[in-house]
């Protein structure tokens, strides 16, 4: 390829009100604003205490390694989409462009819920710490939803502002959890439990307990976050180059911190007695080793952050739950008045007003289904914060497979096959470990919600991912027949009004660089670059 062609540059039309505010991030914002999706400090205090306790494992740390291999396998061919398709809707964008409008609609509607259950489920712990460090701190008394309402509130407005006014929130927020994390690293290292330094974790032998999938569907939530890197493009400099940079960094550093922290978790307990530890303590495993070693103050403290880390996840995924929606009303997947971003800050106002309600009431539901009493954490945490992350979890694991399966099909069919050989092979494999993970997490479903294996849950959460893609779908098929020129416009995003102008302008002279208008039902329109690529050499 010619140097000119590989500085390529895609142009939509970004006119009116259907285009997101261009050029908000850089490599540094849009950074910590993925990051922040995967609340470290929650990840240590929450996740990894779990998934000692149920699984019975001592090999943690090799499962963000396994699982960073497979996202890292993901992400080869997701960054490669991310170059061709700019699109706030990333997943289901990618999916219409590679299987066709239907099965990007079903997938449309599996990630609106799949975010949705993961931003809501987390105002479940927030309420629920916030109140239990109110009632030990300062003597007052304040019910979970109150605290979760106040929540919502806030979320609200943060998520109808600036996006760099939310990444810098959110990277301020992301500082300190880390530094807090290392600070606990050190103090590990430095102060070992009674078998030391052991590197027993480490070995392959001790992943007993479970099988390997069940345990891996137990870790994967620690890496969401990264995958939201695309939904940005829109708002990113040189989207082509920065989202993958982002993408990648993000992965190698959560495989490596994570891997690193929960070796130090079970050295500072004792590999031995990490389990049982667990068990007996469950989220509060690491404030009772950090208290002994860094004092009640860095504790408290620790407490405190723990809640901003909290609060930094829900604002986190409610800025991708509402561009995942602005993305579908402005292609005609939901009204299109959703499709419609803020004029004075280029925000989804009304994506993120749509979430806050949807928010709104699945917490008064769940405040009215309490009946435990004050300090109980059964609702806020075992039901609304677990059950709500796993259907999340699970919705986002099989859209990554998809993903994965229609991004060979993409390169495939413009016949790059050759060119993104490598690529495509690393989709494969990430799609074949994904599906064998989807599969334990569907079929010990029971586990990840430490509920009875006959409770009817087991199969009803899931049944919510499937029930968003069927709807999904039958959206897609109505719009396929009712109205084939919303249906060819799934998965183009801004592009389309571009190609709309255009067409409404046949008359006035062309305009350099523009694209002609996609053939009728067509989902992959002829590039809008400003160099056009000679057939012979297929994109890279």
């Amino acid at each position: 390829m010619t140097g000119t062609t590989a500085r390529r540059e895609i142009h939509t039309y970004k006119g009116q009100d259907r285009a997101l505010r261009a050029g908000r991030l850089g490599t540094a914002g849009l950074l910590l604003s993925v990051l922040a999706a995967t609340a470290p400090l929650m990840v240590v205090a929450g996740v990894m205490p779990t998934t000692y306790a149920v699984m019975g494992i001592t090999a943690q740390p090799l499962l963000f390694v396994v699982l960073g291999v497979v996202m890292a396998l993901f992400g080869v061919g997701y960054a490669e989409m991310s170059r061709h398709v700019h699109n706030a809707g990333a997943f289901y964008a990618y999916i219409a462009r590679g299987l066709g409008g239907a099965a990007g609609a079903g997938a449309s509607f599996v990630a609106l819920a799949a975010y949705n259950a993961l931003q809501v489920g987390v105002y479940g712990l927030f309420g629920f710490e916030a109140a239990l460090l109110l009632d030990t701190y300062l003597s007052i008394r304040v019910d979970w939803w109150v605290i979760a309402l106040l929540g919502i509130a806030v979320t609200g407005v943060l998520g109808a502002l600036k996006v760099d006014l939310n990444a810098r929130v959110l990277g301020a927020l992301l500082l300190v959890e880390v530094t807090l994390v290392v600070i606990l690293d050190v103090a590990f290292a430095a102060d070992p439990g009674p078998q030391g330094l052991s590197l027993q974790a480490l070995d392959p032998a001790a992943l007993t307990g479970a099988g390997l999938g069940t345990a891996l569907c137990f870790t994967v939530a620690a890496f969401l976050g990264f995958e939201q890197a695309p939904v940005y493009a829109e708002e990113t400099h040189r989207p082509q180059t920065v989202v993958r940079r982002v993408m990648f960094l993000a992965v190698g550093s959560v495989a490596v911190f994570f891997a690193l922290t929960s070796w130090l978790m079970g050295v500072a307990t004792g590999p031995d007695h990490v389990v049982g530890a667990a068990r007996e303590q469950s989220a509060g495993l690491l404030f009772g080793l950090s208290e002994p070693r860094l004092g009640g103050t860095f504790t408290d403290v620790l407490h405190v952050l723990f809640l901003t880390g909290i609060f930094a996840c829900m604002l986190a995924f409610h800025n991708v739950v509402a561009r995942y929606a602005f993305a579908m009303g402005r292609e005609g997947l939901l009204p299109a008045a959703v499709g419609r971003a803020a004029r004075g800050t280029g925000a989804p106002a009304v994506g993120s007003m749509l979430q806050t309600a949807v928010a709104l009431l699945v917490v008064l539901a769940f405040a009215l289904a309490d009946d435990g009493p004050h300090g109980d954490p059964t609702t806020p945490v075992l039901e609304l914060f677990t059950w709500m992350g796993n259907v999340g979890a699970l919705g986002v694991i099989a859209l990554m497979a998809t993903t994965s399966v229609a991004v060979i099909a993409f390169f495939v069919r413009r016949g790059a096959v050759a060119v993104q050989g490598a690529r495509l092979a690393c989709a494969g494999l990430a799609a074949l470990a994904l599906t064998v993970i989807f599969g334990y997490a569907v079929a010990d479903f029971e586990v990840l919600l430490g509920t009875d294996p006959d409770s009817a849950l087991r199969w009803v959460l899931p049944g919510v991912i499937g029930a968003a893609a069927l709807a999904g779908v039958v959206v897609g098929l109505v719009l396929r027949s009712a109205r084939p020129a919303t249906y060819a416009r799934i998965g183009l995003g801004n592009e389309a009004f571009q190609l709309a102008r255009e067409a409404e302008h046949t008359a006035a002279p062309p305009v350099p660089g523009s694209a002609a208008p996609p053939v009728p039902g067509s989902l992959d329109p002829p590039a809008t670059d400003q160099t056009p690529e000679p057939p012979a050499k297929p994109e890279r």
